[in-house]
């Protein structure tokens, strides 16, 4: 399923979100114009678990670049395709969520979800030489706290019904729902047949989506719910 659009409006103007994803684009311009140097560029920003864990508990290198590898990694894509479809699923959902919480709050909102979803794939990934780089976990947990603060909003939705595709406004508790089960199979799926690096990590946006559903009451504590809208 893909989303097209909800149609649920926002009150403000969703500065953060596209600072996001102005920020991410710009970041991969620049892996782009590093042409060979990128792969070194990316083991060096991207989170490879091995790293980290030779960081915390070896002590092989110091922890500062490994520890930030946290956060630049969310900012770092591995080709347009997954710049694209992260950054849609974040123009479409993150606009309410950061209504909801204020920029501030969806900032520091945003930068713990990436957070948390990378420290669950660090967990189970920990001696990993794979570097995982993207906003996807990140924008899990935009999605998770969408799932919880809007679940009867709608999301025109374009739906696979082969041979022919459908147009559908799906609630978004339906629809997202339906994106993290499809999350936890083929986590588990991936986790119980493959003891390799693998090229999705899976569990970093069942993290994300995990934290964004159960802290977006915190982060929207004491926020209106409706003013003046704006399209």
């Amino acid at each position: 399923m893909i989303p097209l659009r909800d149609e649920n409006r926002r009150q403000t103007v969703p500065i953060v979100t596209y600072a996001i994803i102005v920020i991410n684009s710009v970041v991969y311009l620049y892996q782009l114009g590093l042409g060979p140097e990128v792969r070194s560029f990316v083991m060096l920003w991207g989170l490879v678990p091995l790293r980290l864990t030779s960081a915390l508990e070896y002590g092989t290198e110091p922890m500062l670049v490994p520890g930030l590898t946290v956060i630049s990694s969310m900012f770092m894509h591995g080709s347009w395709l997954h710049l694209l479809g992260n950054m849609w699923y974040l123009w479409i959902f993150g606009d309410n969520i950061e209504d909801r919480m204020g920029r501030l709050r969806f900032v520091v909102f945003y930068l713990l979800a990436g957070a948390a979803a990378a420290a669950l794939h660090y967990v189970l990934n920990r001696e990993s030489r794979v570097p995982s780089v993207g906003a996807s976990g990140a924008i899990a947990g935009v999605l998770g706290a969408y799932a919880f603060a809007f679940p009867s909003a709608k999301v025109i939705t374009l739906v696979p019904l082969f041979p022919f595709f459908q147009i559908m406004a799906i609630p978004a508790v339906v629809m997202l729902g339906l994106w993290f089960v499809y999350q936890f199979l083929a986590g588990f799926l991936t986790s119980a047949w493959s003891s390799t690096g693998h090229g999705v990590a899976w569990w970093a946006h069942i993290g994300g989506f995990a934290f964004g559903g159960l802290t977006f009451w915190l982060f929207a504590a004491g926020r209106p719910r409706s003013r003046a809208t704006v399209v």
